[in-house]
């Protein structure tokens, strides 16, 4: 139930999703301001599983509450696996009816959904691009759900979710299969696009084994030019999202600021679809000062979503935002000041998307 306290802060979540979808004609502008969280649960366990015991989608109380924090935004991820239970072929009816009625209910709720394919790069233990799991199997993926959620202006496309262990060369050609794919099915749905090595914030000009994603992932080509770049950035020693505390907090801020300057110089828009930190004063703190970073660049940074929250975390997960019998968690506290608009005082996320038809 939500209180009636926050009844105020659901009304100006769904009048920005509204405006968000009207800011640009005749495109589906999801991304425009999008300021939200991570809702897991259909990722986990292991494939197949049993709906409601291995893997949940979240449920309507959890949606309406980050609903009513304020946040206009969630990503959704689930298994490709799942929804896909035979490469090339059609969609499982079953779970595709699952994530359709979650889809609405978050819509329902004044919330822009970010469909997010969980995979890593992979589908049931074969890297995306090998012999097992063709590039082409990547674009029949898309395809399908494209056709499905085709133009609906509350549905952004996340092509996939933290690919590593390919070069980025490889990854770049299949995230453009993917696009093309998308495209050529007739829509026009935002597009969010991860570089290689975790698409890592840190490292995105770094050059890596796999090589270098700045250097490579502008290659990207769409022809509507409705896309952003999905990057991750976490604040502990190795970046992994691992551990509680923040030690790398100002090589994530170099980071962060690196990436918008990158952006800003090759005329590119970016979305941090995965940050969380600990309940720590300090790290708390940290994660505010990220993200006000990218507030203030609301041109090159189309916004942002928390990780995570949802059902199925346990109580003692270290940056679970689920909320508990007394209310918020501080995570959700932090960055509730964070989702009305820029600290610059710039127009919210003015003009970050542009090439509309």
């Amino acid at each position: 139930m939500i209180h009636p306290a926050d009844l105020g802060r659901q009304a100006r979540a769904m009048a920005c999703a509204a405006a968000i979808v009207a800011a640009l004609p005749g495109m589906a502008d999801a991304a425009t301001c999008l300021r939200g969280i991570n809702l897991s649960g259909a990722e986990f366990g292991d494939v197949p599983g049993k709906l409601h015991f291995d893997y949940d989608y979240p449920s309507e109380a959890t949606i309406r509450y980050f609903a009513s924090t304020g946040m206009n935004a969630i990503r959704l991820p689930f298994r490709w696996e799942r929804l896909q239970p035979t490469l090339g072929q059609a969609l499982s009816e079953d779970e595709l009816a699952v994530l359709d009625a979650t889809v609405d209910t978050m819509k329902k709720a004044g919330l822009v959904v970010i469909l997010d394919p969980h995979n890593f790069g992979y589908y049931a233990g074969k890297q995306i691009g090998s012999p097992d799991v063709s590039t082409q199997d990547f674009a029949d993926l898309w395809r399908r759900l494209a056709k499905h959620y085709k133009n609906d202006p509350a549905i952004v496309f996340s092509l996939m979710n933290e690919p590593y262990d390919i070069q980025a060369a490889d990854w770049l050609t299949i995230a453009n299969a993917g696009i093309a794919a998308i495209r050529k099915a007739g829509a026009d749905n935002l597009i969010l696009v991860p570089g290689t090595a975790y698409t890592g914030a840190h490292s995105w000009t770094s050059d890596l084994s796999v090589g270098n994603n700045g250097a490579v992932m502008g290659g990207v080509i769409d022809p509507l030019d409705r896309y952003a770049y999905d990057l991750h950035q976490y604040l502990d020693t190795d970046f992994s999202g691992r551990n509680a505390e923040c030690s790398g907090t100002d090589r994530a801020l170099a980071g962060i600021d690196n990436v918008t300057n990158w952006l800003k110089a090759n005329g590119k828009r970016g979305f941090l679809g995965e940050f969380g930190v600990s309940e720590d004063p300090a790290c708390l703190a940290a994660m505010q000062m990220m993200v006000t970073h990218m507030n203030a660049a609301p041109e090159q940074w189309i916004g942002w979503t928390y990780w995570s929250a949802g059902d199925r975390w346990p109580a003692d997960y270290v940056f679970t935002a689920q909320p508990t019998a007394d209310g918020d968690r501080p995570q959700v506290t932090a960055l509730k000041p964070l989702l009305s608009g820029p600290s610059n005082g710039k127009a919210e996320c003015a003009a970050a998307v542009e090439g509309a038809p």
